[in-house]
């Protein structure tokens, strides 16, 4: 026998609570909604499948990460063939290539220059306004004990310009004298002050013997070229032109 509830009574978990209290309020006579007896209508045909986010955004927002591939320019049927120029820095135009930056032309006192041949045996015919052969005049320059210093002066403003071995010789062996005399300088001045003359006799041995290997290899024909004094020896030669 089920068991007798009151109209009052309001336990949720009753499953007929509702159907009831509709039937007391409205009684069983009550036209059912239509929400309770029709179904839902079917999917209309023509809503659009439903698509995936991915998909969507993959066609219509590029990523910002990945840069855009290079699409070249498509020229009309009528138009001429399209030539690519590259740009310069300067703006539109067509790229000239930058020109090529030649050394400067080799002065005189360079030991490349015509009639200069750095590996020409030695010649003993005399040097003009010099009267003195070629191989010795060339190792003259190069004679340690101010020798050379004295000879380099007087074959740079008496030898010609066309005399182009002799005034080279003559103006590096000059340079090279005077690099020699400003070191002697400096190592006596710092000998006064520490009261040690060893290092500058170590300067004076090796100088010495640098200036003899000079003058053997000048006398010897072979090239013998300082590539330090380069700019002094050009200086000297244009400096001390030849007297007229």
């Amino acid at each position: 026998m089920p068991e007798k509830r009151s109209k009052y009574d309001t336990d949720p978990l009753d499953p007929d609570f509702a159907r009831r209290a509709e039937e007391s309020l409205w009684g069983a006579s009550r036209a059912p909604r239509p929400e309770e007896t029709d179904p839902l209508p079917p999917a209309s045909v023509t809503e659009e499948q439903t698509r995936r986010f991915d998909e969507q955004t993959a066609e219509s927002y590029p990523s910002v990460f990945v840069p855009p591939a290079y699409q070249p320019p498509r020229a009309a049927p009528d138009d001429p063939p399209f030539r690519a120029q590259p740009f310069t820095s300067f703006g539109a135009g067509q790229h000239q290539p930058p020109a090529t930056t030649a050394p400067p032309p080799p002065g005189p006192s360079s030991p490349y220059q015509s009639p200069y041949d750095p590996h020409a045996a030695p010649s003993s015919r005399p040097v003009a306004r010099l009267g003195v052969p070629e191989n010795i005049a060339n190792v003259l320059p190069y004679i340690p004990f101010y020798i050379g210093l004295a000879a380099a002066i007087v074959e740079l403003a008496v030898v010609p310009r066309h005399e182009t071995r002799t005034r080279f010789h003559a103006a590096q062996g000059l340079a090279l004298q005077l690099a020699m005399v400003a070191g002697s300088i400096i190592f006596q001045f710092v000998g006064l002050l520490t009261g040690s003359r060893l290092g500058g006799n170590i300067f004076w041995l090796a100088s010495t013997v640098f200036l003899i290997v000079s003058a053997l290899r000048v006398w010897q024909g072979r090239p013998h070229h300082i590539a330090a004094l380069d700019e002094p020896a050009r200086l000297l030669e244009e400096k001390i032109p030849p007297m007229k």
